[in-house]
């Protein structure tokens, strides 16, 4: 090839030069134009298999299923599709070499990642046969080439190192680790008891010594206390201290003594009632201790009918029975104009006073249930709760199904409570230990009041006011007002004709 100018600065050269005589720069020869075109078609191959995974051209289709593919990927990880695969493969560690982390977030690069291991697999689809391209590239578990699985199980653990944690959730534990969990967290919510003679400081500043464990289950503890003055302890012990997890079910208790069984409010109504006496506890103070522990004080209301049932070993009387019932239908109507449901009653949450037996208190308000907050009754939804809350033996239908518990809920368990302690037995006693099987039983006798009275009395007669009671809270409906002086007065006349009355101390040896 002759020159006549020179490629590098343009001056004119004659026929047979080799060098330039202006810049100096050897002129190219025949030999010479064949080699750089050989290396400039190196070039442009190694630069096009830059472009490629495996050393193979990509073709146009697997481009197209790959832009698909990674389109797909984007939607469905929340990703926008516009991310082209070039700009994710360039960004990718595996190709660079380089740590990408403080540039593309978590969510990208578990794209790109995705993206080059779909390229992988398509390289190698049309190595091996264009007709296993598709089926490889759009389903990368389907191959089975120990060479496509090594990259593949490379590919997915840089997608496991990038990608962020999921979030637990329980539809993707097994059931044996749900339960494991669930043990575990009952371990954790246990209380440990605190140490006899430990100080405890209230909210007002003043100190309370604990004396001795009086009982104790897993969500609370009640010890005898006594208050720590300058004059020091007197003999016996006046107050009890109820003590419970910081943020466990206490804080209800604590929430509803200081909304709707304030001191001031309790005085109030027994002046308008006319009443001598109303067993709800008065709450005399409360605090935090160890930043572990929330703590109620009461006065020494005496001893739960629950352990009265057990030391004595017998049934109640008709005549005890019917004058409990008499205080706790009392106790139910104050809180029930108040807007709140007890929703747990049961002979553990009754305290009966042994110096003074007239005196019988409804505590233990943990479960206790704003109905009506603002004058407006809560709606009947089933599962709008956990079900099955309380003590299972007592509670009525509405907790068995999740439903917020209303006015005829409380009224209903009195009734459950009433039975248990005049013939010892539910017909669903036995079945505590399965929720839903009692529920079931229950479920069967809601709408006949007969047949429960049968099987709990059997070939006894049964109480007349005990069968009227039963019926009428048992056709309550949910957001139905009950008469409560019409069921006291169907209490209260049979009393009468026993010759007692509910103002009498209560028929029980102590």
């Amino acid at each position: 090839m002759i020159l006549h100018f020179c490629p590098h600065c343009g001056t004119k050269l004659q026929a047979g030069f080799k060098f330039c005589p202006s810049c100096g720069e050897k002129l190219p020869c025949d030999g010479d134009t064949e080699s750089q075109t050989a290396q400039k078609h190196n070039v442009n191959s190694s630069k096009l298999s830059d472009m490629t995974v495996g050393g193979t051209a990509l073709s146009r289709p697997p481009m197209h299923r790959t832009r698909q593919a990674a389109s797909r990927g984007g939607r469905q990880g929340g990703i926008s599709s516009q991310i082209a695969p070039p700009l994710a493969l360039a960004q990718d560690p595996l190709v660079t070499g380089q740590s990408t982390w403080p540039l593309v977030s978590p969510q990208k690069l578990q794209v790109s990642s995705k993206v080059k291991q779909e390229k992988d697999l398509s390289s190698e689809a049309l190595m091996t046969g264009g007709s296993k391209s598709s089926s490889a590239a759009q389903s990368p578990e389907a191959s089975s080439s120990p060479q496509k699985r090594k990259r593949g199980s490379l590919v997915v653990k840089q997608e496991e190192a990038l990608s962020p944690l999921p979030s637990s959730s329980s539809s993707t534990r097994s059931p044996s680790a749900a339960k494991g969990k669930a043990k575990k967290a009952k371990r954790v919510n246990s209380l440990e008891p605190l140490p006899e003679s430990e100080q405890l400081s209230d909210t007002a500043g003043r100190k309370w010594i604990l004396l001795e464990l009086l009982s104790q289950n897993e969500a609370e503890l009640v010890y005898a206390v006594q208050q720590v003055t300058a004059r020091g302890s007197s003999l016996g012990y006046e107050y009890i201290l109820k003590l419970g997890a910081k943020d466990g079910r206490i804080f209800n208790e604590q929430n509803f003594l200081q909304r709707a069984a304030k001191p001031a409010s309790v005085e109030k109504w027994k002046k308008l009632n006319k009443m001598n006496f109303l067993g709800i506890p008065v709450c005399e103070g409360f605090g935090l201790h160890a930043d572990t522990y929330r703590f109620l004080i009461f006065p020494n209301m005496g001893r739960t009918l629950q352990s009265l049932l057990e030391e004595q070993g017998e049934l109640l009387s008709q005549k005890a029975v019917l004058q409990l019932a008499c205080h706790m239908l009392d106790v139910l109507e104050y809180i029930h104009e108040n807007e709140y449901v007890h929703a747990d009653i049961h002979a553990e949450n009754v305290y009966v006073n042994p110096a003074d037996t007239t005196q019988v208190y409804l505590a233990g308000y943990c479960h206790a249930f704003r109905y009506c907050p603002g004058g407006k009754h809560v709606e009947y939804r089933e599962g709008s709760r956990t079900p099955h809350e309380g003590a299972m033996e007592f509670i009525s239908m509405d907790l068995h199904k999740g439903v917020g518990p209303s006015r005829r809920s409380d009224l209903q368990a009195l009734a459950y409570c009433m039975l248990r302690w005049l013939t010892g037995h539910l017909p669903w006693s036995a079945l505590t230990n399965s929720p839903s099987r009692v529920a079931v039983e229950k479920e069967r006798y809601v709408n006949d009041v007969q047949a429960l009275l049968r099987h709990c009395f059997g070939k006894k007669i049964v109480p007349g006011a005990v069968q009227l009671y039963l019926s009428q809270v048992m056709a309550l409906q949910y957001t139905e007002q009950p008469d409560y002086q019409q069921l006291r007065e169907g209490l209260q006349e049979a009393l009468k004709q026993q010759g007692a009355s509910q103002h009498q101390p209560l028929d029980m040896k102590l």
